[in-house]
């Protein structure tokens, strides 16, 4: 798995992030020409060669060459969203985008149609978000590191007067992530830093273990005690693990006819949860009562959220912040049994097959149909389905699931 670790040790900014993958091979003609996609005139991208405390890095700049109208969030999602970039670029920069002016909204007290970008900063912000997602597909990087970020301390001014580093904007958007000061009275990250890094990053903390192919340095404007760099590592992790996204939706009830609790199941589990289940609890008074937990990807949090406030008792629920889930690599199969066709489930580690588990449902079948009790029909299948798998057929299952 091809992956990027971002080394945060000087904060971050949308240039830096621009001039470290320019700087580990991006091809600068091609980010050009991938961002004349989106139809903006007026600004001009440049890299130069510098250095910063004794390290070469490249320093990316863009230069707005005339004045540019105010733009609010629609604006600038309407500008990505009619240009002919790729859709999964589309996507991402408009999610950096949100997450940016929903930070500014909640700390202005704001909605996020109001919030407005400035007027020559909006084309650098684009320049800078759009292009930190197209470099990162044109270098085929499928999973994005970054160790705790640094940031500054003191005061900056800006329109609404003196604020206090890091910004409060850029707190927001860091917030859950690790971050620390040394005292340095400088900006050091930036909230469009903060926005690219906090929504592209599928991980913080250590570097991974990585065979590291390619090294970045993408320089910052300012000169500090400390070398003004962004660096990034770029190449290849192991990858034992499958992962995704999740949020967990939960709601206590303790009023609720439990006859009804396998319906609402089934109405979450087809509006797209990944996994629902009931944990007994005591409540306020000693009342006992229900804990239903969701989990599922963010993006059908509304469609459970109606199912939740239409089937059950609840008035509230509550939602976590995205979470990472790892799994082990699995893989559906149908083998030929002595009682049929049967469906089972196949994990892997480290490329190797694990374990084969036969699904619940054909093993009660099995048990109905042949009068089995339904422990050892599962132990029937699942030996049958053993003995049927030689080296040969889980080297191609490992093929088949892309491991």
């Amino acid at each position: 798995m091809k992956a990027a670790y971002f080394d945060c040790f000087s904060g971050i900014s949308g240039d830096m992030v621009l001039g470290a993958l320019v700087d580990a091979g991006l091809d600068l003609g091609q980010l050009e020409s991938e961002l004349r996609r989106l139809n903006l005139t007026g600004y001009h991208i440049r890299t130069e060669e510098t250095e910063r405390g004794g390290i070469r890095a490249t320093q990316l700049k863009v230069t707005v060459a005339e004045e540019q109208k105010e733009r609010n969030l629609n604006d600038i999602c309407e500008i990505i969203e009619k240009s002919s970039l790729r859709t999964s670029v589309k996507i991402k920069s408009k999610q950096v985008f949100l997450r940016l002016a929903k930070a500014e909204a909640k700390i202005h007290g704001k909605a996020t149609e109001q919030i407005h970008f400035h007027e020559v900063g909006a084309v650098d912000a684009l320049v800078d978000v759009v292009g930190a997602v197209i470099a990162l597909q044109e270098l085929g990087i499928e999973k994005v590191y970054a160790s705790q970020v640094h940031v500054g301390t003191g005061f900056v001014k800006c329109s609404h007067g003196l604020l206090p580093l890091p910004a409060p904007a850029t707190t927001e958007l860091l917030r859950g992530v690790p971050i620390y000061s040394t005292g340095i009275r400088k900006e050091l990250t930036t909230p469009t830093g903060a926005a690219i890094l906090t929504t592209l990053c599928d991980e913080f903390g250590e570097m991974p273990s990585m065979q590291v192919e390619k090294i970045g340095y993408g320089a910052g404007s300012r000169e500090l005690p400390l070398p003004n760099l962004l660096r990034v590592f770029i190449g290849n992790c192991p990858c034992q693990y499958e992962q995704d996204k999740v949020v967990v939706l939960e709601t206590n009830m303790d009023d609720m006819n439990p006859q009804f609790y396998e319906h609402i199941m089934e109405s979450l589990f087809h509006k797209g949860a990944k996994d629902v289940f009931l944990t007994p609890v005591y409540m306020k008074k000693n009342r006992p009562g229900i804990l239903l937990s969701i989990i599922a990807s963010s993006d059908k949090t509304g469609e459970l959220l109606e199912v939740l406030f239409k089937e059950t008792t609840t008035l509230g629920v509550r939602i976590s912040e995205e979470k990472m889930r790892r799994m082990l690599k699995r893989e559906g199969k149908i083998i030929n049994t002595s009682y049929g066709e049967v469906k089972v489930k196949l994990s892997f580690i480290d490329g190797k097959l694990r374990d084969i588990a036969p699904e619940y449902d054909e093993c009660k079948r099995i048990a109905e149909q042949y009068q089995l009790p339904i422990r050892e029909a599962y132990d029937r299948v699942k030996k049958e389905a053993i003995e049927k798998t030689t080296e040969e057929n889980a080297g191609r299952w490992k093929k088949h699931s892309g491991q």
